[in-house]
Parts: structure tokens; sequence; C-alpha cells
């Protein structure tokens, strides 16, 4: 034990960044565990839909929406969810599916929507990116 102390005394530069990373997984973990049981993918996602018709609210930009997002989303920018969330008052009670291009947006926004006190969000783990690899459609079509 005595050498531990030591070589902790000897090198400070190195046990603060050790304590930095410990400190970084410790937080990293906290993030998911937090998070925990809202990521879902996108066959759970679809599965969401059909058995308790939840409602896919697409937070990207009208440029990526425009280019391809899921049928019967709802575009609600990240930008302006702040000022628009009122919008989504009508589907409180049943699941929100919140999409982006790789899930970091619908995450953030997610914290957002639960800050405001809807309860069933959820963030489709992986984007559009992943709704397209498991071969589910997209449209161009606005509803």
């Amino acid at each position: 034990m005595q050498e531990y102390l030591e070589f902790a005394a000897n090198n400070p530069m190195l046990m603060m960044g050790l304590g930095a990373v410990l400190g970084m997984i410790i937080w990293v973990e906290l993030q998911r565990l937090r998070n925990a049981g809202r990521n879902i993918s996108a066959l759970e996602a679809t599965r969401l839909q059909n058995s308790e018709d939840a409602v896919f609210v697409d937070v990207r930009d009208d440029k990526e929406y425009k280019r391809g997002h899921l049928p019967s989303s709802r575009h609600l920018p990240l930008s302006q969810l702040d000022k628009r969330s009122h919008e989504l008052e009508k589907f409180r009670q049943r699941p929100l599916i919140l999409v982006c291009e790789t899930g970091a947006r619908s995450q953030r926004a997610s914290v957002q929507l639960r800050k405001k006190g809807f309860e069933k969000v959820y963030n489709l783990t992986g984007g559009v990116g992943a709704w397209e690899k498991a071969q589910l459609p997209l449209t161009t079509r606005d509803k």
C-alpha cells in the first residue's frame, strides 16, 4: 500500500489524469442509466407505433427532412422545439418517438420534452440511418 501512496505522491499529473478519466467514465455511465429504456431500435419503434399508436417526431432541419423522412412523422426541428412544443400537447398521452439523422439531436430533444412533462418519450437509436439499415421505408411526401 505504501508503494501506491508513494507513486501517487511522485506523479500528481498522472493521478489527476486518472481522476479525470474516471470522472468521465462515471458521468457517461450515469447518463446511460438516466436514459435507460428510453432509446429504442427501429423495430421496437415500429412495434410501439403499431401497438400504442406512437407518434414519430422528426427533429432534423428542413433540408434533411425533405430529403426523406419516416412516413407519418411530424416535423418539428430541434431549433424550434421550445417555441413549438405546444403542437405536441394533443399527443401527450401517446408515446413520442424522436428521430434525427444519427440519434444525437433527438436525444437532446427527448430531454427537453421530458422537462416539459412529456413522460412517454423515446429516442430512435441510430436515427434515420438505423431506420434505413432495418430496410424500413422513407418518403419525401409531406402529410
